[in-house]
């Protein structure tokens, strides 16, 4: 099988976790039925080493590839919602009022989830790959937290791939570049002083 092919048969099962994420989002830090919810999962595809509450609700499991000589290479996803009433009716809208995964971190989560299956499932690399599930990626500093609880060094980690959902983008495609990408949020106030003028 070669490209999107090797992971269809996966797309029902990432579906309906995606859908059960969305249905229960939680917040920042607070992220423990979640965190249970992947802990499980992992467990079920024969990860043997997960580790959880590391900056309180976050996991790193690791996977082994055939070949254990090799660099630990991470990959993460955020757990976090957002304090957003959700309206959209659809039939796996929040069932948690005023809280909401409006920003995708559902579908980030599922869709690492999908790839550790595939990985246990295969083995097919070099090394070891690691699986960086993030809590209070939305201003809670979650990221930083874990490096200082020291996931870096602990798991040997030589590099770390995200990746965020981007509406709009053509399915099937990926938009790349070299170096960080979306490291951090700042922001700042623009006033604009001037007269009001009428045609």
């Amino acid at each position: 099988m070669n490209g999107v092919e090797a992971f269809r048969y996966l797309q029902a099962e990432v579906t309906a976790w995606r859908h059960y994420l969305h249905e229960n989002p939680e917040l920042d830090y607070r992220l423990h039925d979640t965190a249970r919810f992947i802990a499980e999962k992992l467990a079920s595809f024969g990860i043997d080493h997960i580790e959880t509450r590391i900056a309180e609700t976050g996991i790193v499991a690791l996977i082994e590839g055939k070949c254990a000589h090799g660099p630990t290479i991470a990959l993460r996803a955020d757990m976090d919602a957002l304090p957003i009433l959700e309206r959209s009716k659809k039939l796996w809208s929040s069932r948690v009022s005023g809280t909401m995964h409006a920003c995708g971190h559902d579908g980030h989560i599922a869709m690492l989830l999908g790839a550790a299956k595939y990985l246990t499932t295969t083995r097919s690399f070099k090394g070891t790959v690691a699986l960086i599930f993030q809590p209070a990626e939305e201003d809670g500093l979650g990221g930083q937290r874990m490096v200082e609880a020291g996931i870096m060094d602990r798991f040997s980690i030589s590099k770390v791939f995200g990746l965020h959902n981007v509406p709009g983008m053509e399915v099937g495609t990926f938009s790349i570049c070299h170096g960080p990408i979306m490291a951090a949020l700042d922001e700042f106030d623009l006033i604009v002083k001037g007269r009001g003028a009428c045609g």
